[in-house]
């Protein structure tokens, strides 16, 4: 289906909301991850809204594409999304780390409805993506599998192991896309552990590779529909976003990486996003 403009700018409208509800959030948890989950608000309101075959009503229905965050500390942004989308209240958002919450600091499978995997230690998710992938290729299944990763993680060795196996297996069911924000908790990413070229190094290992604006909502949607039209190799979506995205005080800064919002930066950040989604 072709999205209207006005499609495009409801989508954006929603991706301003989770952004809002991630600051509201880390607030109320005192602790918790903020860079990253701002800078990919848009991916995941797309993927919500508009990429994903799924059903808030049946979130084990046996169809519903399977999505897997190998990066799990952004899970703030996903758990927005999906309250948003109908999973649980929206209410809920705020018990993020609390005792006993369904919304934990790292995704937990069966904690919470719709998550397909336990996340928490990187470079491990793709691995899981494979594994699923494979199984549904067995299956005959005509769902797919999308994970997430961040770039920081591409310095984990097995990661570079899942990426030979997708593509010794043409694993053309599974689309990856990484979350290029050049931050990691130490640093830059350049400085930590320099990465670049990731398109050439993924193309090197026989992946179909595409570079988009992780913020230009229809750059995100054509990809994906891209990557379903790829049937000899796995997909790898390089997403280029800003860390921090949509506060200017934290956009850019790796310091920000794992540190929550105290009240007053909480106060000017909502502002920010409040006045953007006019």
């Amino acid at each position: 289906m072709t999205l209207t403009d006005t499609d495009y700018r409801k989508l954006e409208e929603k991706a301003n909301l989770i952004r809002q509800d991630i600051i509201k959030m880390l607030l109320e948890a005192g602790s918790g991850h903020s860079a990253g989950p701002l800078g990919m608000a848009d991916i995941f309101a797309a993927l919500y809204f508009n990429i994903l075959k799924h059903d808030p009503a049946k979130p084990d229905w046996e169809d519903r594409d399977r999505l897997i965050l190998s990066n799990g500390h952004i899970c703030p942004v996903r758990y927005a999304a999906m309250a948003h989308a109908g999973y649980f209240p929206i209410s809920e958002l705020k018990t993020l780390r609390k005792l006993g919450s369904r919304l934990q600091g790292h995704p937990h499978r069966g904690a919470l409805p719709g998550i397909e995997t336990t996340s928490g230690p990187l470079g491990s998710g793709l691995s899981q993506a494979i594994g699923l992938a494979l199984a549904g290729r067995i299956d005959g299944a005509k769902w797919r599998v999308i994970c997430l990763m961040s770039d920081g993680e591409q310095d984990e060795g097995n990661t570079w192991e899942a990426v030979m196996l997708a593509s010794k297996y043409k694993l053309h069911n599974m689309t990856a896309l990484m979350d290029r924000n050049n931050i990691q908790i130490d640093g830059f990413t350049e400085d930590v552990m320099p990465l670049d070229s990731l398109k050439n190094k993924y193309e090197a290992f026989g992946w179909y590779v595409l570079e988009i604006d992780g913020h230009n909502m229809e750059e995100i949607i054509d990809a994906f529909s891209q990557a379903k039209a790829i049937f000899e190799k796995p997909t790898l979506i390089i997403a280029h976003t800003i860390p921090g995205k949509g506060v200017d005080f934290m956009e850019n800064k790796f310091e920000w990486h794992g540190k929550p919002p105290n009240k007053e930066e909480a106060e000017l950040a909502l502002k920010q996003l409040q006045k953007s989604g006019e």
